[in-house]
C-alpha cells in the first residue's frame, strides 16, 4: 500500500471515528431536549392545579423561636430560559417560582432581636434566601452605645423556587429547590434516564412539603 494510501485509510478511521462522536453527541442532546419538554409540560399542569388549590406552606421561622402565622403557597409561575449550544437552540435551565403568604389575610409585619454571630449569619441567610422585604435596626444600650442586638423587622411573606439545569453533553440534570420544606436548600442531581412521571409525582410532593422520596 502506498504512503498516500495509508493516510487515506488512517483519515477515513478518523472521519468514521468523528462521525460517530458527533452522532452520539446530537443523540444526548436530543434525549436531553425530550426530557426539558417533559419536564416543563409537567411544572406548567401543576402549576395551574397549585393555584387552584393553593397547598397549606410547612412552618416558617427566622430565628428558630418565633413562629409565623400558618401559610400557603400560591402563585406559581413556570419559565423555560434557551442558551445556544454549537449552533442549536437549547434549553438552558427550566423555572419555576411561588409565593409564600398567610392562609388568613395578608402579609403582617414582625420582627426578631439576634444578638450572637452564629444566630444573627442565620437569620440573614434566611432573609436573603427567602427574599424577605425587612429592616435592619441596632439597638443599642441608651448611655454607653454598647450594641446590644440586631432587630429585623419583616413582611410575612417569601418566595420558593426550582430551578433545573440541564446539562446536555452529560445527559443529566441538576435540580435546586429553594423553600419549599422551610428555609432550606435542597439539591441533587440526576441522569435524563430517570426522568419519567413517577419521579416527577415525587418531585411535586416535595414542592409542596408533603412526604416525597426525590431527594437521593
Amino acid at each position: 500500500m502506498s504512503f498516500l494510501n495509508q493516510l487515506k485509510t488512517q483519515a477515513h478511521a478518523l472521519r468514521s471515528q468523528q462521525n460517530a462522536t458527533q452522532l452520539s453527541a446530537e443523540a444526548r442532546v436530543a434525549q436531553t431536549e425530550a426530557a426539558c419538554q417533559t419536564m416543563a409540560t409537567y411544572l406548567a399542569d401543576l402549576a395551574q392545579q397549585l393555584n387552584v388549590i393553593t397547598p397549606p406552606a410547612p412552618a416558617f421561622t427566622l430565628d428558630g423561636r418565633t413562629p409565623w402565622p400558618a401559610m400557603k403557597m400560591a402563585d406559581f409561575r413556570c419559565d423555560v430560559r434557551q442558551k445556544r449550544l454549537r449552533g442549536v437552540d437549547v434549553v438552558d435551565y427550566i423555572g419555576m417560582g411561588w409565593r409564600v403568604l398567610p392562609q388568613a389575610g395578608p402579609p403582617v409585619k414582625a420582627a426578631v432581636s439576634v444578638n450572637f454571630p452564629p444566630e444573627l449569619e442565620r437569620v440573614e441567610a434566611r432573609l436573603a434566601l427567602g427574599h424577605l422585604k425587612h429592616e435592619r435596626l441596632e439597638q443599642r444600650h441608651p448611655e454607653t452605645n454598647k450594641l446590644l442586638a440586631i432587630r429585623f423587622e419583616y413582611t410575612t411573606e417569601l418566595l420558593g423556587s426550582l430551578r433545573i439545569t440541564p446539562d446536555h453533553d452529560q445527559s443529566c440534570f441538576a435540580f435546586r429547590i429553594s423553600n419549599a420544606t422551610g428555609f432550606e436548600v435542597h439539591t441533587t442531581q440526576l441522569p435524563v434516564v430517570e426522568i419519567n412521571p413517577d419521579v416527577l409525582d415525587e418531585l411535586a410532593r416535595l414542592l409542596v412539603a408533603q412526604p416525597s422520596r426525590f431527594l437521593r
